[in-house]
Parts: C-alpha cells; sequence; structure tokens
C-alpha cells in the first residue's frame, strides 16, 4: 500500500448546518491494526492452474484474464487461444476480464499487450490443463497419454470416452505453475506442457466475431453507468472555476433546501451526495463557494508552443545516437532544418466517467470501467487505508477508454464520498468535467535537422522533442497522489520526466534521436495534468518524424516511398511499405508536383512507423477544399504486420477504428484554455471527427508471420496516421502544415485565405 502523508489541517472538515461530513484517515498505528483483519478478498495466485483455467460441470470452460478489453477485440481472441489449446470450442469458453477477486493482476489494458504480453501466460495455462486432463483420462482408462485423442472437450481411448466436465467439472485444477514472480504486463506463469504448434492451429487464425456489437446495437450491453445498488446515493464533484484555486468558505445553507442532500468537504476536495442525482446536480450548482484568489496558471493559449521551448527541462534522455550527427550537421554546408507542434488533446470518451462504490467497515466494492482495475483497486485501498485484499474492483464496460482518462478519478472520488456518507455512492461527471478535467495528453514540440549528399542520401539525421511529461500523471493508478482526489487533498505532485523518440529503422550514418521534458503548468490539480492517451506520444512523435522525412524527400528532389526505402534495410519495414504501395496504386513521382488549381485539390501522402515491433506503414489521400480549408480523407490503404494473426477479422476491426480515431485527433482535436481553466469543455468546442468525414474506403493489408509470437494491435495503426495525411495535405496543396490538428481555420490561413 502506499504512504499518504497528510497534515491533520488538510483533512479538517467543519461541520454544521447542512450536513458536512468529515474525518482523518487512520493512523499508522490504525493502519498496523487494520492491517492484521482477516483478508475479505483473497487474491487468486499467479502461480496455481485453477487461477487461470476453470472447467464447469457441465463441461464449458472459465479463462481468467487478468487484463481488460476496451473495444479491440481483445476478449473474442483470448477466447480462441484458449479453445485452440484445450480442443474445445469456441462457444464454450467465457472469459473472465479485470475482476480482482477472480483474476490476477496482468496490469489491465496497456500498451497494446493484451494478446503480446497477457494471452501468453493464458496459453500457457490452458495447454497445462489439457496436459493434466489428459493424464486424469489415462489414468481413468489405464492407457498411455499418448494414445488418447482429445476433440470439443471429450477425451477418447478407442470406444472408451470422458468429456472433461465429468472428468473435473466444478473442481479445482490445483496445479502448481512456474511463476516469475512479477505482477502486471511483465507476468509470466507456465506449467509442464508446451503449447500447440502453429502448424496445428484450426480456431487460431480464424475470424471469430465480436458477440459485444450484437449487444451494443441491441442495447442489451450493460455499462458501468447502468449499475445500481439498494440505498445507492448519487454524487458530484465540484471543481475550482479557476484552477489553482482553494475553497476558502462554503455556505451551506445555500443547498439546505434539497432534501436529503449531503456535503463532503476534505481539504481542498469538495463534493455533495443526494438520493436522486438531480438533487446531486443541483446542489453541485447552487452551492455558494468563496474560492481563493489564485495567480493566473497557464500562458497564453497561443503561447503554449513558445513556453514549452523556453521552460527549463526538468529531465530528458539521448535514447539513440550512432556516429555524429550534431558534429556533421554543424559542418555542412546545407542544413535541412524544421519545427513542428503538437496541442494538449483530450480523452474526450462518449461519455464522462462514472463510477459506483460501496464502502462498508469490512469491504469496499468497486465498480469501475478504467483501463487498469487492479491498480484503481490499491488506489482505493491506499486512499481509504485498507488492506488490498479488503477491495474488490469489479470492471465493466465504460465509454470509452484511451490510455488513463477520467475513470480511474471517479472511483476514488466515488469512494472518498462513500465513506463519508456511509452508503453506496455513484459518481457521474457531465461533459464539462469529463472534458475539461480528464488527464490529457501532452503538449509538445520537435525538431527535424538533417544533412543530404550529392546521391541524395542523409549523411546526418537528428531529431528532438521537449513536450509535458507524458507521466505528470501516472497510467497506474495504484498511488493517491496521482489522482485529482489525492492532489485536491494536498498529497501533492511527483513529477516524472517521461516522453520517448520516434521508433523506426532508418538507417543513417549518424543519428540523434532525444527528448526532453518541461514542469506541468500548474503543479497540482490541474486541468492539464498530462497522462498516457491512446499510443501515448506515439502520434505527435511520428507526426513530426515522418514529416520530416517526407520534407527532406522533396527538398532531395525523391518520391517520398522511394527516398524511404532507399534509407531502410529492415526486411518487415520494406515489406509493409511496399505491401501498402500495393494496395494503393502508388505512382512514383515527387511530392507536391501535381498541385491542382481548382477549388479542391488532392493528393496522397505515405508515413510508416513500428511500435514495440509492429510495424506498420499507410498511404492516406485525402481532398482540401482551397476556400473553406476543410480536409477530407478519402481513402486509407494500411499494411500492418504484428506477427502470429489470431483473428484476421477482429485485427481489421481495430485498425479501422485506430485510424478513425486518429483522424478525428488529426483533423480536429485540440484542448483550448485561457489563463484561468481550459475553456474547451464539450463537442463544439472540443469537436470531433464527424461522421460524415470519415474515409470513403480504407484497404487493409494483413501481413501474417505464423512463425513469430502475436505482438499488439491496439494502438500501432494510431501512430502513423497524423502524418500520413499532413504528407497528403502537400501533395494536395504544396503547403507543409507543422501544427497539428489540421482543422479548416489553420489550412485556410496556410493556404493565405481570410475570412
Amino acid at each position: 500500500m502506499n504512504a499518504i502523508n497528510l497534515s491533520r489541517r488538510s483533512l479538517f472538515a467543519i461541520t454544521g448546518g447542512a450536513l458536512f461530513v468529515g474525518f482523518g484517515l487512520p493512523s499508522e498505528a490504525r493502519a498496523q491494526i487494520a492491517g492484521a483483519a482477516k483478508a475479505a478478498f483473497p487474491a487468486p495466485k499467479a502461480d496455481t492452474l485453477s487461477s487461470w483455467i476453470a472447467v464447469q460441470q457441465n463441461g464449458d470452460v472459465l479463462a481468467f484474464f487478468g487484463k481488460v478489453d476496451v473495444g479491440q477485440g481483445v476478449e473474442v481472441a483470448v477466447g480462441q487461444i484458449v479453445a485452440e489449446e484445450l480442443d474445445v470450442a469456441f462457444s464454450r469458453v467465457t472469459v473472465v476480464c479485470g475482476d480482482t477477486l477472480r483474476t490476477v493482476n496482468q496490469g489491465g489494458a496497456s500498451g497494446s499487450t493484451g494478446i503480446e504480453e497477457g494471452a501468453v501466460t493464458v496459453r500457457y495455462a490452458a495447454a497445462e490443463a489439457r496436459r493434466v486432463l489428459r493424464e486424469m483420462a489415462a489414468a481413468k482408462f489405464a492407457v498411455p497419454v499418448d494414445s488418447l485423442s482429445t476433440k470439443n472437450g471429450v477425451i477418447s481411448a478407442g470406444t472408451q470416452q470422458v468429456s472433461y466436465g465429468d472428468l473435473i467439472g466444478g473442481q479445482k485444477l490445483d496445479v502448481p505453475m512456474q511463476w516469475n514472480g512479477k505482477l502486471g504486463n511483465p507476468l509470466l506463469s507456465r506449467g509442464v506442457a508446451e503449447p500447440k504448434k502453429p502448424s496445428e492451429y484450426t480456431i487460431v487464425g480464424q475470424t471469430v466475431p465480436r458477440d459485444d456489437v450484437r449487444l451494443k446495437v441491441l442495447a442489451q450491453r450493460k455499462y458501468v453507468g447502468d449499475m445500481r445498488l439498494p440505498g445507492m446515493m448519487h454524487g458530484r464533484m465540484i471543481r475550482p472555476p479557476v484552477a489553482g484555486a482553494t475553497v476558502v468558505s462554503v455556505d451551506e445553507k445555500s443547498i439546505a433546501h434539497i432534501k436529503g442532500i449531503k456535503l463532503v468537504k476534505l481539504g481542498g476536495f469538495l463534493g455533495v451526495v443526494a438520493p436522486k442525482e438531480w438533487d446531486a446536480i443541483r446542489a453541485s450548482r447552487e452551492l455558494n463557494v468563496t474560492w481563493s484568489d489564485a495567480p493566473p496558471p497557464f500562458p497564453a493559449y497561443a503561447k503554449l508552443h513558445d513556453h514549452i521551448r523556453s521552460a527549463k527541462a526538468l529531465g530528458g534522455k539521448e535514447e539513440f545516437a550512432k556516429g555524429d550527427a550534431p558534429g556533421t550537421i554543424a559542418k555542412a554546408a546545407k542544413v535541412i532544418s524544421a519545427d513542428y507542434e503538437w496541442p494538449f488533446q483530450s480523452h474526450a470518451s462518449m461519455a464522462p466517467a462514472c463510477a459506483l462504490v460501496d464502502v462498508r467497515p469490512d469491504q469496499v466494492t468497486i465498480y469501475t470501467a478504467t483501463q487498469k482495475p487492479h491498480f484503481n483497486q490499491a488506489g482505493v485501498a491506499a486512499i481509504l487505508e485498507r488492506k488490498l485484499e479488503e477491495v474488490h474492483a469489479i470492471w465493466m464496460p465504460g465509454p470509452g477508454s484511451y490510455g488513463r482518462n477520467d475513470a480511474g478519478d471517479a472511483a476514488i472520488d466515488a469512494a472518498l464520498l462513500s465513506r463519508a456518507v456511509g452508503a453506496p455512492v455513484r459518481l457521474q461527471g457531465m461533459r464539462h468535467e469529463g472534458t475539461g478535467w480528464d488527464p490529457k495528453g501532452p503538449a509538445s514540440t520537435h525538431n527535424g535537422r538533417a544533412v543530404l549528399d550529392e546521391s541524395g542520401m542523409m549523411t546526418a539525421l537528428e531529431f528532438t522533442t521537449k513536450g509535458f511529461s507524458r507521466t505528470d500523471v501516472d497510467s497506474n493508478e495504484s498511488n493517491p497522489r496521482h489522482s485529482l482526489a489525492g492532489q485536491m487533498m494536498g498529497l501533492g505532485n511527483q513529477h516524472t520526466p517521461a516522453f520517448g523518440i520516434p521508433e523506426g529503422a532508418y538507417d543513417v550514418a549518424n543519428k540523434r534521436l532525444a527528448w526532453e521534458s518541461v514542469a506541468p503548468l500548474l503543479a497540482t490539480g490541474s486541468p492539464l495534468r498530462s497522462s498516457h492517451l491512446r499510443d501515448p506520444v506515439g502520434p505527435q512523435l511520428i507526426f513530426a518524424y515522418e514529416s520530416f522525412i517526407d520534407e527532406v524527400a522533396h527538398q532531395s528532389g525523391q518520391d517520398p516511398i522511394e527516398f524511404r526505402l532507399r534509407h531502410l534495410t529492415d526486411k518487415r519495414a520494406i515489406k509493409v511499405i511496399e505491401a501498402a504501395a500495393s494496395a494503393f496504386g502508388w505512382q512514383k513521382r515527387v511530392a507536391a508536383s501535381a498541385v491542382s488549381s481548382g477549388p479542391v485539390m488532392t493528393g496522397r501522402g505515405i508515413a510508416y512507423a513500428q511500435r514495440n515491433h509492429t510495424v506498420v506503414a499507410i498511404i492516406a489521400e485525402v481532398a482540401v477544399n482551397r476556400d473553406t480549408g476543410h480536409v477530407q480523407p478519402l481513402r486509407f490503404a494500411v499494411a500492418h504486420e504484428c506477427g502470429l494473426i489470431v483473428n484476421p477479422g477482429g485485427l481489421k476491426l481495430c485498425i479501422e477504428g485506430n485510424i478513425i480515431h486518429a483522424t478525428s485527433r488529426s483533423l480536429h482535436e485540440e484542448v483550448l484554455f485561457d489563463e484561468h481553466n481550459v475553456t474547451s469543455v464539450d463537442w463544439l468546442t472540443y469537436p470531433i471527427l464527424d461522421i460524415t468525414e470519415t474515409p470513403q474506403k480504407i484497404d487493409v493489408v494483413l501481413v501474417n508471420d505464423p512463425n513469430a509470437k502475436p505482438l499488439g494491435a491496439g494502438e500501432a495503426t494510431t501512430r502513423p496516421v497524423a502524418a500520413a495525411i499532413g504528407n497528403a495535405i502537400f501533395d494536395a496543396t504544396g503547403v507543409r502544415l507543422r501544427r497539428a490538428p489540421f482543422n479548416a481555420d489553420r489550412v485556410k490561413a496556410a493556404l493565405g485565405v481570410h475570412a
């Protein structure tokens, strides 16, 4: 459990008038007494087969998966893997996701590791379960194991047959497994059995449809917002109108007329709870709060990227260096150089976060849509100072999840409210809260410098990044100091410098890649807290990197694809670029060499990227309206190589979803703010891609490698979309956009079109 350092003053709450509920966190001695209490929820053991696989009495199989499926189809793929290794029909496998009472902590949805890392242990466990069941059958029939055949959950020895259900149905597979001692993404546990070879697969590699789509279409999918408990109350948080302001006083009489209302104040943490949701909403609007005068914490929005460039770096790293790029550039007669900018972006999930928490003396139950239920369990346990085993987190589908959105904060807020009022509390944010106060993807600046020789080959390449940390608020929700509630209560923040470099295999003799991160604009309780947003910092890195490569190709007078291939020796990279070019029907020419003089200009652009060994190439075709500045994506051709493909149909849907989301981020999404607070708080001020703007066609080429391990696919295609669109805009117009998003106003300004 993480230590929480709070002063008595920071948690003191005033009582009187309308009900104020206040408390102090237990002292260290109290925590030790609580630690000696009997655990309410013993965690599954990673080194036991029964923690991963269970066979029910009817022969159906349960697979316990310590990650979650937030819309990428991971649950289906895991079910296919289990069915394959156990020789049962896919329809007989149920995957239990992210329930902390039933699953081991495998890190939740994190870094596209669902199949690449999370499914590995489940695969080993299913293979081990098959081995154990076959040995049980061999003993029952008194025959050698090698003489048995297994099909559809039935083991046969000649004319003798026994089903899995009859062998062990309802009993635990209490068999030890070898565990590497790690939790989260690195967890690995395996038994004695070796999994099947790819040549033996009959289920893995096939397209199995996702049943959740049917449930959503028929409105039968139960979301966390639909959850209800007896005696449940409704909560709403009250945020400062000016970022950084603190509570001076609260006029409890201003909401005394609302029946059943309860006010909860814990330092700067302020919320209301009522039996009816509308009453909680009314109270949050009508409560009269006096806030402190806070100096404007933010620069003018127009000066954001200048601030980043001039701010002192709190950390950084040269992550790749080959040869002497700075020295070669310094001596060159001609240097190609360009700067790029990326904004803060919101998760902007389809609805604000919701959580339902029931805090009782002996146990705490959380219903949450967070990507990381095990870490959310730890965060709630820490802020309540409860034993981890006393907290049970149950994952349910939510309105969207692309990293660390507002779901983790909602659960901690609801937990504090529930403890204060002694009843289950359902906390549902409003649109302005979800978009205004969720952790943001960080804003950043990027610089590329390159030198060409007489043949048009790069002799030096340097790419540097400076931006806000991608883990100013850690994506791991286990530490309350990284929650909005914890920061409002005075826990402070723990700034961790972090960004990254573009992954890619361009072979240049002198090459340097480095990054720096700067301090947050507001140290604690900020609506511009930065954290992981889908493919953390990947889109902005590759937007700048691949745009710069395109610029260098243009100045060398070469076709964009030809230029890239000349600088690649990685066979996988070459293969996907050539596959995308073939699917698109690419014709070689220098970019922007066929700009139309008409009102609508069309162009195509290429971008290539790697993400944790997954390789992607995307070609975008766009139409740019000269008068309105509107950019319409017409078509994408994408080649994707992620090793062994478990479910090709599901993978294609995942890729399409990535492209649509990334297109929205490329064309529209930009968090605006003034000197006092975030001003992008709804769909008008934070627009997303309209359905009429979606591409007419997405051609997907899946490059399968059955002899390789499965790799991640949940984010890789997100990475190169902005660069591909930006390069296509340049090809169409001859004008280079070095700042995202490419909204109509920015395009018109670049084209010199005046309103």
